[in-house]
């Protein structure tokens, strides 16, 4: 009997995605003992005790069913006030809103939803590492441009532009920036709204982190104004901004239309967001600002102890104006990121990610997180000082 071969059972689209570069170290750091992690992208404080006893009640109670494939209507309607409470954007929450398991399933829907095979979708990089992989899962093109440290690591409009081709659809953006920390500006959103004006292009706006910003002001995109607003999907969740990210709870917002795309794919692939996580995202949004704001100052705190720790040893790093990550430019190490990475792992027992990993723009850069306690971000600075002093 002839075997049969393996090597092309997998679809080209799945065989041909890079391995993720954040999950290569953090395989390889769960190995070893003593290792301080400045890389998983995950708040360190517990889901605060309101939203937790929200969720045990929801529990308790019975709510143990499916929900409506849209989500709750007490979510969604939730979700729209606080929306239109924070930014002026008014959604309709019966058809404008949908929860979905995450950001990640909000992306997945969303790419699925509005691409046909070979349309392209414009990322600036360096980014999120599943943008472009949903992408492609979606049968689509990304088109990568880098961002660049001169600029703060946003985007220059002009870089969109020469990127745009007949095949263009969406352009993608993702601000407070993972991994960098960048927030754009409103000059910065407004030229990027009139680019997909002018060429009747889609926008597709991650949002994860827009509560975590520091002396700066996060631009809601579709806020931009209702044509704006009408060509935006809205992708946010509560993982971040709440330290909810084990409930998977996320949304999207959008045009009637194209929320009703998302819907039709969700039903046949999810059914409905965790019905738990919808009653304690419920609370949330109602008793959560006080843990946001307290959050976002000891966030803030770490901040400046990290950023001013990394330029003291040379590896230069500008102000994260968002999110929880710093972004140093390593070279002074006389390595390449990947190496610096492994060798920072292996001689001092520190983790962080190298820049390549979140596209080209991130090439000869770390990605160091600050959601972790105050004291390991001050050892982890004994440490690479150590390390600096043997390799810089």
């Amino acid at each position: 009997m002839q075997e049969i071969s393996k090597v092309d059972r997998l679809a080209k689209r799945v065989s041909g995605l890079k391995p993720s570069g954040i999950r290569k170290f953090f395989d390889i750091a769960a190995t070893m003992k003593d290792v301080i992690s400045l890389g998983i992208g995950e708040p360190d404080f517990t889901t605060p005790k309101p939203i937790l006893d929200a969720g045990i009640r929801s529990l308790q109670n019975g709510e143990t069913h499916y929900t409506s494939n849209h989500g709750k209507i007490e979510l969604r309607q939730g979700i729209a006030d606080h929306i239109q409470k924070l930014y002026g954007v008014k959604y309709d929450a019966g058809s404008e809103v949908i929860a979905t398991v995450g950001v990640s399933e909000a992306l997945y829907l969303t790419f699925t939803a509005i691409l046909e095979q070979g349309d392209e979708v414009i990322i600036p990089t360096p980014c999120f590492v599943s943008y472009q992989a949903e992408v492609i899962l979606a049968g689509g093109v990304p088109i990568e441009i880098p961002s660049r440290a001169e600029n703060q690591f946003m985007v220059d409009p002009n870089d969109i532009r020469k990127a745009i081709t007949p095949r263009t659809k969406v352009i993608f953006i993702g601000y407070p920036s993972n991994p960098t920390g960048a927030v754009a500006t409103r000059e910065v959103m407004l030229e990027i709204a009139k680019i997909a004006e002018e060429h009747d292009l889609l926008v597709v706006s991650d949002e994860i982190y827009d509560r975590l910003v520091y002396n700066f002001s996060h631009i809601c995109f579709p806020s931009l104004g209702d044509s704006i607003r009408n060509r935006t999907i809205l992708l946010g969740g509560f993982s971040k901004d709440y330290a909810m990210t084990g409930w998977r709870i996320g949304y999207a917002c959008g045009p009637e239309d194209i929320i009703k795309g998302l819907v039709r794919i969700h039903q046949y692939t999810i059914m409905s967001a965790p019905t738990t996580a919808q009653d304690a995202a419920i609370e949330a949004l109602k008793v959560g600002e006080p843990y946001v704001q307290e959050m976002v100052t000891e966030y803030d705190r770490r901040r400046k102890l990290l950023v001013a720790g990394l330029n003291r040893l040379g590896l230069s790093t500008f102000e994260p104006r968002g999110a929880f990550y710093a972004f140093p430019n390593i070279q002074a190490s006389g390595m390449d990121d990947e190496t610096f990475c492994q060798k920072l792992l292996e001689e001092e027992h520190v983790a962080v990610v190298p820049g390549s990993s979140f596209g080209p723009g991130g090439a000869g850069f770390a990605r160091a997180c600050y959601a972790t306690e105050y004291s390991k971000i001050e050892e982890a600075l004994r440490r690479m000082e150590k390390f600096m002093s043997r390799h810089g």
